[in-house]
């Protein structure tokens, strides 16, 4: 029912390329699909109708009733119920702390001036989250038959993180989903979507394989485009709210929010968390005044170094199809509002009256409290337990601390040692460590990578070649390790260095996305070779495969690749028996819990590839040419 990846990458291109040349006859053409599939939905209805009635007609005139006409009223009942069922689409709310006019004035006042500049509908709820972000939901009362209720989900975080001009453009980003034409119909075009899913999962529940196989043929046609056509649709959207936030706050209030929102995000998460997380070393309950503290933090000026290095990792990321959001740098680049090497990132100001401060007023300290508390009773049994392990953690690094002065530890201890060192003591006392490390081993990935960040930290630009050294030995830390040299360079005022760094990452980005799609599909052109598994790996992987009765066989090769060779991809391909009870849905639903099942239990180094073979006999005769393939037959099977 869903195209591979690379399928759908090429399909949203060439729709990406239409929708930008022809707009209006993009949308005309989501539509006639949208409308292709309620069509279909009615048709096969209308018919199950008029059947139901020429049974029902047939019954009553005939003198006796046969169990063929009741079989066929029954299904017919239950395939009309099923599909009535479906097209009532019901969603659950949102979930969050109600904000009532009496108690936040100001939030309501911006809010009902933005809605009507916008001419977006009125909120019935709006609704405080702990969650850095803001979002619009539109629950439809009446399922596809409309009556909206709107919710405005705002997050604490969010405002505490952001000046007051700039909350106002990531309001007017948000409302400006639902205002004008284009958003109420992609609110419908997603409803039409969620009849989709809810049909299937109507059917395949009623245990009527014959009623699902009436809808099958049009579904697996129908619903890679329609996914396709409107993720196109919802992507352009974020394109025309971002206008909207120009519209209310200006270009740089509007590019300014986006940018200082990717940075706090990292700011929370890399800085903030982690601090308070740090605590659990020595505090055997989570601190009462969370927020209070992330009011604090935030409010203050984060230091242009750590907004340089969150900055330069945003702008490195890539518009993808696993989310309708555009990247950051497309979506500046949207608004020409791209900062170039020689501009400084002007966001690194202390705020000297947050969002929060302004719009939810009085309300505000009762809110942190309300928030403090229900994250300090989330946590605190997950707290407890860490404080445990912390203890024990310390204790390992006293009992190796006090080996260490009787004999030499072997490597693994002492970069346990270094570790914990650096986590429970200071930076400084774990460089000689690390040195020692390095010189017993200097190649050591964590430990050059961890040295050259401290060393650099400290502004010496000796770190540099360990960081080289770990990247040279890890692919997996290219982007993270030319972010941390980019930013020492820049700090220095050597800019061209920094240029060549940042390009160094953007292109290994690159190379990271083509053995993504290298290693997530399988084509017919692909090369593969016999597996390097030892005996003893590949013993406990035919044990697990003798506990799935439906297996026959299994084929396990090793996939010849461009990109990243030296992280192998293991291919385990897997033959079932089929059973003619099974209906054709029946079948492939059992392949891919199987394909799952297999996916959670492997214990092979690398990456695996799983799927089922039955339907790619050419692959077979290809896999069986290689030497030790087959590494598991059912007995009896041949």
């Amino acid at each position: 029912m869903a195209f591979n990846q690379e399928r759908f990458d090429k399909l949203i291109q060439k729709l990406e390329a239409f929708a930008n040349k022809q707009p209006h006859l993009y949308k005309l053409h989501v539509a006639v699909l949208a409308t292709l599939g309620y069509a279909y939905i009615l048709l096969v209805l209308a018919v199950t109708l008029t059947l139901l009635v020429g049974i029902v007609f047939s019954m009553l005139n005939a003198q006796s009733i046969s169990n063929k006409s009741l079989t066929g009223l029954l299904f017919l009942l239950t395939l009309a119920f099923v599909l009535l069922r479906s097209l009532w689409v019901s969603f659950p709310p949102p979930t969050g702390l109600p904000l009532e006019p009496q108690d936040v004035p100001n939030l309501y006042s911006l809010i009902n001036e933005i809605s009507s500049k916008l001419q977006a509908p009125r909120f019935h709820h709006i609704l405080l989250t702990n969650n850095f972000n803001a979002g619009v939901v539109q629950i439809p009362r009446l399922g596809l038959l409309g009556w909206q209720q709107n919710y405005l989900i705002v997050g604490l975080p969010l405002m505490l993180a952001l000046p007051p001009e700039q909350f106002r453009a990531v309001l007017a980003h948000e409302l400006g989903h639902l205002s004008g034409n284009h958003s109420r119909f992609s609110a419908w075009i997603y409803r039409q979507r969620e009849t989709w899913y809810r049909i299937v999962k109507g059917l395949r529940q009623s245990g009527h394989n014959i009623s699902l196989l009436i809808v099958y043929l049009f579904l697996i046609w129908y619903i890679p485009f329609f996914n396709a056509y409107s993720f196109v649709l919802a992507r352009m959207n974020e394109y025309e709210a971002d206008r909207c936030a120009v519209d209310i706050a200006g270009e740089e209030n509007a590019a300014k929010s986006l940018i200082n929102v990717e940075i706090k995000a990292r700011f929370l998460e890399n800085y903030f968390w982690s601090s308070i997380y740090k605590k659990v070393q020595t505090e055997i309950e989570p601190p009462k005044m969370t927020y209070a503290a992330m009011q604090q933090a935030l409010i203050q000026r984060v230091s242009h170094e750590e907004a340089t290095i969150y900055f330069m990792q945003a702008l490195a990321e890539k518009t993808n199809n696993t989310d309708t959001h555009p990247c950051l740098k497309d979506r500046l680049k949207a608004l020409g509002y791209l900062p170039n090497n020689q501009k400084q990132v002007a966001i690194s100001a202390p705020i000297k009256i947050s969002a929060a401060q302004e719009f939810l007023g009085d309300a505000l300290e009762k809110l942190i409290e309300h928030f403090s508390q229900a994250w300090r009773e989330q946590i605190a049994t997950h707290w407890r337990q860490k404080y445990a392990d912390c203890q024990q953690s310390i204790a390992k690094l006293k009992d190796l601390n006090h080996k260490s002065q009787k004999q030499q530890l072997t490597l693994e201890e002492a970069s346990q040692r270094a570790f914990l060192t650096f986590e429970f003591e200071s930076e400084e006392a774990v460089i000689p460590l690390l040195q020692e490390i390095i010189h017993r081993d200097a190649h050591h990935v964590s430990a050059n990578y961890l040295l050259g960040q401290i060393l650099l930290k400290e502004q010496d630009p000796t770190g540099i070649k360990y960081i080289e050294t770990a990247m040279d030995k890890d692919s997996d830390i290219v982007i993270e390790g030319c972010q941390i040299i980019y930013s020492f360079f820049k700090q220095q005022g050597k800019i061209n260095e920094a240029k060549s760094y940042q390009e160094r990452a953007e292109n290994h980005s690159k190379l990271i996305s083509k053995a993504q799609q290298e290693r997530y599909n399988l084509k017919k052109n692909d090369n593969f070779e016999s597996h390097n598994i030892s005996d003893l790996e590949v013993n406990k992987l035919c044990h697990q495969l003798s506990h799935y009765p439906h297996i026959i066989a299994v084929y396990l090769v090793q996939k010849n690749l461009q990109y990243f060779p030296e992280k192998p991809l293991y291919i385990l391909a897997v033959k079932r028996g089929f059973s003619f009870l099974e209906g054709s849905h029946s079948y492939e639903a059992d392949n891919s819990k199987l394909v799952n099942s297999l996916l959670q239990e492997n214990q092979l180094p690398g990456n695996v590839f799983v799927f089922v073979l039955n339907s790619h006999l050419n692959m077979e005769k290809k896999l069986k040419r290689i030497p030790n393939s087959m590494i598991y037959q059912k007995k009896g099977k041949k």
